[in-house]
């Protein structure tokens, strides 16, 4: 007879699963991604540390996968926001911010999902997260041409080009070391989107009123602690 998994029980696998995940996202959150490690881990979610390994037989599957989560929560927002806005120009305005505040808001996990260096091959994920959100980006770039706010442009290109210049920014080596202060953060978020809004071809007046709209969103106040 063929075993099968009840209801409960595949909930409370999922659950462990994700206890784990918060674990490890917690402690990159906190001292990066070399602080992920098995042992550390899973005292944080309160299971032995063969459990970890019979989810992620490895720390680069741990890594890999937190990595993959973090981005489809990231990527989530940015479609929320967007969706939300009432043209394709807001829209973009909408994601670009979103971006920004995510990455504010978190920047030592937002480093170590990037470029941290780490002591396993965690290059395939990371390289799929920038994937999915600069494709994000693009199809809303994409979406500001056809309805003629924009002029006719690479968006693919634009977009990687827009991600770089956020990430390089707000948590690359030259990015300012201050941007915790809620006001600085705030303002941080205003220059980057300006620039990308700029950088695309949105006229300055219009991409002026685009950033002052989008920070003044509840979400957006909220999480730079406007």
């Amino acid at each position: 007879m063929v075993y099968r998994r009840t209801h409960q029980v595949v909930k409370r696998l999922a659950a462990r699963r994700s206890a784990i995940l918060a674990a490890a996202r917690e402690a990159a959150a906190e001292g990066g991604m070399t602080a992920v490690q098995i042992a550390p881990v899973a005292v944080r979610a309160n299971v032995a540390a063969g459990t970890v390994y019979r989810y992620f037989p490895s720390k680069a599957d741990l890594i890999s996968e937190l990595i993959a989560e973090v981005s489809r929560d990231e990527l989530a927002a940015i479609r929320r926001a967007a969706d939300a806005a009432p043209g394709p120009s807001s829209a973009l305005a909408a994601a670009v911010t979103t971006v920004a505040v995510h990455t504010l808001s978190q920047r030592r996990l937002a480093w170590g999902i990037l470029a941290e260096p780490v002591d396993v091959d965690v290059s395939a994920s990371r390289l799929a997260s920038r994937r999915e959100i600069a494709g994000e980006i693009a199809a809303r770039i994409d979406a500001a041409v056809r309805a003629g706010h924009l002029p006719a442009q690479d968006t693919a290109l634009a977009a990687t080009a827009l991600l770089g210049a956020l990430h390089e920014a707000l948590v690359g080596p030259l990015a300012p070391d201050n941007l915790e202060d809620p006001a600085k953060m705030r303002d941080a978020v205003q220059t980057v989107t300006l620039l990308a809004l700029r950088a695309v071809g949105v006229m300055d007046a219009r991409a002026r009123g685009l950033v002052v709209q989008q920070t003044l969103l509840p979400t957006t106040k909220a999480l730079v602690g406007a």
